[in-house]
């Protein structure tokens, strides 16, 4: 095998947390409903469009499915792809009153 430059970005290895945590700005966040999700129904690795559509790399690929909502930006597009439906987006609470 071939040795590789590690400076070509297409080799780069992007690692959670490079774009920052969401803050205080999200507005809506991805909520799952695991008895509806098919990960967790079929008990076994299967759809993960959730996984393969969000833009930030948030979702973890798991039984169950788990978002890390501390990156999480709040776009929706886990909802809007999710078959089952099984993630709602809900509206985020201020702790502030």
């Amino acid at each position: 095998m071939k040795n590789r430059d590690k400076n070509i970005s297409a080799m780069s290895t992007p690692a959670i947390a490079e774009g920052g945590k969401t803050g205080d700005w999200r507005d809506m966040r991805p909520v799952i409903d695991q008895k509806k999700c098919i990960p967790s129904i079929k008990g076994k690795a299967a759809c993960y469009l959730c996984w393969l559509y969000c833009p930030e790399g948030v979702v973890k690929a798991a039984i169950p499915v788990k978002i890390d909502l501390d990156y999480c930006k709040g776009c929706g597009i886990c909802a809007e792809e999710c078959p089952a439906q099984a993630i709602t987006m809900i509206k985020e609470v201020d702790d502030n009153g």
